[in-house]
């Protein structure tokens, strides 16, 4: 395989010395700075990074059970920030933020104080993008892909952990009367339990950072240093490409003009739409009467669907996706979960015919497949992403890609949700009826993000669509 999943990836890293940095030397480490040192150390270890990807899962983790409805607003910012002091101390103050307002909010006294503090913890929590580009920092090329799968399984699973927690230990009083008095804290505050329980829990992800590495370079970047630019070069020289064709990354070049970058933003926000959007008309569809085109299921069947679908997602990302990623690489890989989507998607409207107990095998079987194949198009974007710019611009391209992606997730649960009441009272339409309209319009969003995947329009390296 060519790129980085080629020779240039099992190639050992160039020596660098004190001595070159001194002499001016572009291919050096330079003693005092965290970054070289932790190239230093993948240089020595060819393996999997362990124990720095524990802190790209659990901080990611803790980021994932929090609700961060101000990340829109913020997460350029952030990402920013972590391009100038670096990913640490963004990191560290990021989940200092969920400790302080993550228990406020279970505090709150009214209503205006628990919107105060959700918004302040999503607007002074800005882990994800950062997270991101920390992820590929730590390990070696070869295992970019694992990296950004843990940044994808973790929030997923932060995502399920967080409300079941709420579920289940909100009005402890009323709960368990045996163990929380009315009269005790956790009586007066219904809420602050399952609060308090995130709070520890990002308390303890806040102390184990202290022995997380930084990897943003401290000194003085000259040309090629970056392991990343001079792959990238060496991949558009190989390929006859310039490096102004793709967006140079010697010069400080304007993100909103790195065309690399900024397609695979919209990409991203395209396919997240449709996630987000399939995320919302599931559950509707699914818990909707058979006689509007749903399958009539009651929440705890739809919450079990989704129980067995988290899993899924756990093992294949760990253990499946790097090897696809490694065979296919990341676009061609998510260009055939596009296309595999888009069957699967039609056939949902059919399963009304179905009965127990081929209705919930089927169900199950579908939702697992499609969201492994969502998920294999999100973070095939990642890589992309954080391959499209220098580590001093990484950052704040991950901020802006979760700018982009907060704004869109934002308007599919209504758009979603108004499409779904529109098609159930065109239940007798010649076009689609029903529900076959919404899985429909699905697909035609599916459709968008697979034609974006191709040039013109994406601009990648050339190895992405040779590997």
């Amino acid at each position: 395989m060519a790129g980085r999943g080629g020779a240039s990836a099992a190639a050992p890293l160039l020596e660098k010395t004190a001595a070159a940095a001194e002499s001016g030397g572009g291919c050096c480490y330079v003693d005092g700075c965290p970054g070289c040192a932790v190239d230093r150390h993948k240089a020595a270890n060819p393996g999997i990074p362990y124990g720095n990807f524990i802190y790209v899962w659990i901080v990611t983790l803790c980021t994932g059970a929090s609700f961060m409805f101000g990340r829109c607003l913020t997460s350029t910012v952030w990402g920013i920030a972590a391009d100038r002091v670096g990913r640490k101390p963004v990191v560290v103050f990021g989940i200092s933020s969920v400790v302080v307002f993550n228990t406020l909010f279970g505090l709150s006294v009214n209503y205006w104080m628990a919107i105060a503090t959700r918004f302040l913890l999503g607007a002074l929590n800005g882990l994800l993008g950062p997270i991101k580009a920390y992820a590929i920092e730590v390990c070696r090329p070869e295992h970019e892909a694992l990296a950004l799968s843990l940044v994808s399984t973790a929030w997923g699973i932060g995502l399920i952990i967080g409300p079941a927690l709420g579920g289940y230990l909100a009005l402890p009083a009323e709960n368990f009367p045996t163990v929380f008095s009315p009269d005790s804290i956790f009586g007066r505050f219904p809420y602050f339990l399952p609060c308090l329980c995130t709070s520890i829990f990002a308390a303890v992800v806040l102390i184990s950072c202290i022995w997380m590495p930084e990897t943003l370079h401290k000194h003085k970047v000259h040309e090629n240093r970056s392991r990343n630019i001079e792959a990238l070069e060496a991949r558009l020289i190989d390929s006859n490409e310039k490096v102004e064709e793709s967006g140079s990354l010697d010069s400080k070049k304007s993100l909103f003009r790195n065309w690399p970058l900024m397609s695979s933003i919209i990409v991203y926000c395209v396919f997240s739409f449709h996630d987000m959007a399939y995320t919302e008309v599931f559950s509707l569809w699914a818990e909707s009467d058979k006689k509007y085109g749903g399958l009539s299921l009651s929440s705890e069947d739809v919450g079990q669907v989704l129980a067995v679908t988290g899993a899924s997602l756990l093992v294949y990302q760990l253990f499946l996706y790097p090897s696809i990623n490694k065979v296919l690489g990341p676009i061609k890989s998510s260009r055939v979960a596009a296309i595999l989507c888009i069957p699967i998607l039609f056939a949902y409207p059919y399963m009304t015919y179905l009965s127990e107990p081929g209705l919930s095998i089927v169900l199950n079987i579908a939702s697992v497949i499609k969201n492994n194949l969502g998920v294999t198009i999100i973070t095939g974007t990642f890589i992309l992403q954080n391959n499209a710019v220098p580590q001093d611009q990484r950052g704040a391209a991950n901020g802006l890609s979760m700018t982009g992606m907060s704004f869109f997730k934002a308007l599919a649960p209504a758009g979603a949700g108004i499409v779904f009441s529109w098609a159930q009272k065109r239940q007798h339409a010649f076009f689609f009826p029903g529900d076959q309209m919404v899985f429909f319009l699905l697909n035609a969003v599916e459709l968008v993000g697979l034609l974006l995947t191709f040039k013109p329009f994406l601009a990648v390296p050339e190895q992405y669509d040779t590997r």
